[in-house]
């Protein structure tokens, strides 16, 4: 990954075609590991988003869907209204 003399500009241009809201980078269990929380308005984006990342690294990706606090209230009362 980092022996890539073209790492940065690659990872650069990753993130500025995603525009995450937040990038990360640490170790998990052992690996070298990055974290973008993008805003997803569509489930087909998914694929577009975790592409390049198989292509270019063969990294292996993890999609985890998150909601912050008003996603959550609108659930909840979406889960009321149907029961």
């Amino acid at each position: 990954m980092a022996q890539d003399p073209n790492f940065l500009k690659k990872l650069e241009e990753y993130i500025n075609k995603v525009k995450p809201e937040a990038s990360y980078f640490m170790p998990i269990d052992g690996q070298r590991s990055a974290v973008f929380i993008a805003n997803v308005e569509s489930n087909d984006q998914v694929p577009a988003m975790g592409e390049p990342l198989f292509q270019w690294m063969g990294a292996n990706v993890d999609v985890i869907p998150a909601m912050n606090f008003d996603d959550l209230k609108k659930s909840i009362e979406r889960s009321k209204q149907d029961s």
